[in-house]
């Protein structure tokens, strides 16, 4: 089974960091890549709130808390499944639960499950169309936002388990 690319493969994980961080919506926006794991399996981010960001009633501008979660997950992914798998962004929603005032926060996380429903769905070439939550937390920890994603997976080359009984 193909766990991804190799080290020579993918970016590292401080060259994508400094590319995102360059990456001109987000510095608009004052938006930073906190965390990059090694193994681009967790990521953080955070926001202060700035005259640039701030809506009319002073507290974070909504586009900016999408903004902050929009294409992490579908990024992550990229980097460790490897250029074997197409990996889109399909639809996105977000709850607005409170105010955002001062810095907030999200933190995006792939787990070993999810990797393995990853590769079980896609290993015979299907699409798969998981969705992922992340959640945006203020300083002292409540829920700002909470978004979720709904990606599309596929496996550019389905293996063929079938056994030939000849």
């Amino acid at each position: 089974m193909d766990h991804g690319p190799t080290e020579g493969e993918r970016m590292t994980p401080r060259l994508f960091k400094m590319l995102l961080n360059c990456y001109p919506p987000y510095l608009g926006a004052g938006i930073r890549v906190r965390h990059v794991s090694h193994d681009f399996r967790d990521l953080r981010v955070q926001m202060k709130l700035r005259f640039y960001n701030r809506n009319y009633v002073g507290t974070h501008f909504g586009g900016s808390l999408y903004a902050m979660i929009d294409p992490f997950y579908m990024l992550m992914l990229m980097q460790v499944l490897g250029r074997g798998y197409i990996v889109w962004d399909k639809t996105a929603t977000i709850e607005f639960r409170k105010p955002g005032r001062g810095k907030v926060s999200a933190r995006f996380h792939l787990t070993d499950q999810m990797l393995t429903d990853i590769h079980a769905h896609t290993a015979h070439g299907d699409k798969y169309l998981p969705e992922f939550r992340v959640d945006i937390t203020d300083n002292d920890g409540d829920l700002v936002a909470r978004g979720f994603k709904t990606l599309y997976i596929r496996r550019k080359h389905a293996t063929n388990d079938a056994v030939s009984c000849a």
